[in-house]
């Protein structure tokens, strides 16, 4: 067996794609771990900026959290038309282009794929930080334990987005019991003691105010709190993975996130506000995340600590697993358009598209390595690229039900409209306020890297477009003159390779040119020259007259710097004068390699004069492979590989 079929799994069929989807059981752990998981980076992130302010500080998260919430029940109204108005991936991307316009939509599909790298990248090292909290000697690996939860993640998603759903979906529903029970637990008891409850472990000082609380500093925290609503959009990005009907399974996954969330922000914000909770310094060794805090305040340091911590380590972990789910089926609909390597539209053996999760992987990974895996330094590059897309996809609603609105005029489209229009006018407005508070943060990266990103699926649409047009020719086939190609084989060594080489040019073609390459010093190209047409003539040219065809013409030429593609290109074009209607057929002999350690004992260098070939030969050029292989060939095991039901039938055939 295969490591591939080991690690990934069995290849699925095409009609399997249906029993691959998701119903909103599984919809919610495989695309809501984003939304669930950043109530723990959310608040934590705005009670760090309000953290110089002290005790003050954390009495406004109330305040703060509050104005994050509304503009969530917005965007809740707004998604959910969203999905109605688009049941086939109605993400920004496709909502944007499709009423402002391609370079609107791929201003959106930009944002969308920074945001979705950055998510991979902030889940997990969040869920790493509340590891190292509970087990601070852990700490110094924080790097090495997010890159392999990627690994990891990485691998369940290649496996298919039914298999993450359902693996993910043990720890999102723990965590939800878990976190609903203590915050509600908590919440009692805050109230019974007048809203001064006794921690069972206390959390840790705060500092003294080193600021007063200003409308700045408030915005700021709105800013960072933002980030707890990065994963609202994954639904309507990803109606395409639920089974029939998706709309309505996408409306009750939305509708689960989205309530679970708000229950959450608001419990983390009245909690943290009633026993004193601020934030800590992650790069500190004796950091504790907000959460860890608040679960040791509540219930102590118990069993049921380690399950709820557990669980917050294996959700904010694993939140990555909603941009795995997004980002692929995104970069799809790019990739059709021509905006992405063609790579991205193809989906893989698990009917996955694996460039797009490979892609993912790669980014994310190569971000964390660059910020250490440190939450704090990763948050402020988060939002913008989400608040981006949000307000390019509320602006194309509304321009969508402005268009229906013209065309026949309801109180339901008006209705409608203004759910969008406002949600368009809240989320740039929360945009603009984000952007200037985080922008010497490190929101300068993303706001550079967007432009960037921007300009590389032009160029790749640009190269598309070239090919297209060079390619492109509506006039008939021209038959006239139509002559066999000439044939041109290169050659090391007269042996069983060359002559199966020499068999095949001599059925295609009635002109052979043999170029034997001469690329030692001169005394032993001469020595080779001379042993080399003797066995010519006794192996290859005798045999050949003998039975009446036209001997191949032998040409031996010296290559001082030891190139086979020289003197063949050279060959070529002097051909092409003499016969410029004729096309060239270039045989190659070559070594099958089958394994891994093949490559290592053989050279590549048949390989690479194909390229060179196939690159300068020019469009009346051929190149035709004659292999060898050192094994027997088992084709049914190719079969069995790339259609495993027709080997099946085959082997039934062979029994019957």
């Amino acid at each position: 067996m295969k490591l591939a079929t080991v690690l990934i799994g069995r290849k699925l069929a095409n009609r399997e794609g249906e029993t691959r989807k998701l119903t909103s059981l599984e919809g919610l752990p495989a695309m809501g771990l984003d939304g669930l998981g950043s109530s723990a980076y959310g608040p934590e992130a705005a009670l760090t900026i309000l953290l110089p302010a002290g005790a003050a500080g954390v009495r406004e998260i109330g305040p703060v959290m509050a104005a994050v919430l509304v503009l969530l029940g917005l965007l809740y109204l707004s998604y959910w038309q969203t999905i109605e108005a688009y049941p086939s991936n109605g993400g920004a991307y496709t909502v944007a282009k499709e009423n402002l316009g391609q370079p609107a939509g791929l201003v959106a599909a930009t944002a969308l794929m920074i945001d979705y790298v950055l998510n991979v990248a902030v889940g997990i090292s969040a869920g790493i930080g509340a590891l190292t909290s509970a087990a601070p000697s852990l700490h110094p690996y924080t790097l090495w334990l997010c890159l392999a939860v990627l690994l990891l993640i990485t691998l369940v998603n290649l496996r298919g987005t039914l298999e993450s759903g359902l693996v993910f979906a043990l720890p999102t529903y723990v965590f939800v019991a878990s976190f609903v029970g203590i915050i509600c637990f908590g919440c009692w008891r805050a109230l019974a003691a007048g809203g001064a409850p006794t921690p069972v472990v206390p959390p840790p000082r705060m500092q003294a105010a080193s600021e007063a609380v200003t409308l700045w500093l408030l915005l700021r925290a709105f800013a960072s709190g933002c980030t707890a609503m990065t994963g609202v959009e994954a639904v309507s990005n990803g109606v395409s993975a639920f089974r029939e009907p998706p709309v309505t399974h996408a409306h009750r996954t939305l509708t689960a996130i989205v309530f679970i969330l708000g229950l959450l922000l608001a419990g983390i914000a009245f909690l943290a506000h009633a026993y004193g909770i601020g934030a800590m310094d992650q790069t500190k060794p004796d950091y504790q995340s907000v959460l860890s805090q608040l679960c040791g305040a509540v219930i102590g340091r118990g069993w049921l600590y380690f399950v709820a911590i557990g669980s917050l380590l294996a959700v904010l972990s694993l939140s990555a697993n909603t941009s795995f789910v997004d980002f692929p089926r995104m970069c799809r609909l790019v990739a059709v358009d021509g905006y992405l390597p063609h790579a991205f539209a193809q989906p893989g053996r698990r009917l996955v598209f694996s460039a797009g999760i490979l892609g993912l992987s790669a980014t994310a990974g190569l971000l964390l390595a660059v910020f250490g895996g440190i939450t704090d330094r990763l948050i402020p590059l988060f939002a913008v690229g989400a608040f981006l897309a949000f307000t390019m996809s509320q602006t194309g609603m509304a321009m969508h039900w402005y268009r229906r609105l013209r065309q026949r005029r309801s109180i339901g489209t008006l209705f409608r409209l203004t759910i969008n229009g406002t949600g368009a006018c809240v989320t740039i407005c929360a945009l603009a306020v984000i952007v200037a508070a985080k922008f010497l943060e490190g929101a300068w990266i993303t706001v550079i890297a967007i432009p960037l990103v921007l300009g590389g699926l032009l160029l790749i649409h640009r190269y598309y477009d070239q090919a297209e047009r060079q390619l492109a020719d509506r006039s008939r086939l021209d038959l006239d003159e139509i002559a066999p190609p000439i044939a041109i084989i290169p050659v090391k060594r007269i042996d069983r390779l060359f002559l199966l080489a020499i068999a095949y040019a001599l059925r295609t073609s009635p002109e052979i040119f043999a170029v034997h390459v001469l690329r030692g010093d001169e005394l032993d190209a001469r020595a080779d020259r001379h042993s080399f047409r003797k066995e010519w003539r006794e192996r290859v040219h005798g045999p050949i007259e003998a039975r009446g065809l036209r001997p191949p013409v032998l040409t031996q030429v010296s290559s001082e710097y030891r190139s086979v593609a020289g003197p063949l290109l050279k060959l070529v074009g002097e051909l092409r004068r003499k016969h410029p209607r004729r096309a060239i057929s270039i045989v190659l002999p070559e070594l099958v390699k089958a394994h891994w350690w093949d490559f290592l004992l053989h050279t590549g260098r048949a390989m690479r004069l194909r390229r060179m070939l196939l690159r300068h030969g020019g469009p009346d050029v051929a190149v035709a492979t004659v292999p060898w292989t050192l094994e027997e060939p088992h084709p049914e095991q190719a079969i069995a590989e790339e259609d495993p039901d027709l080997a099946k039938r085959a082997a039934r055939r062979g029994r019957a």
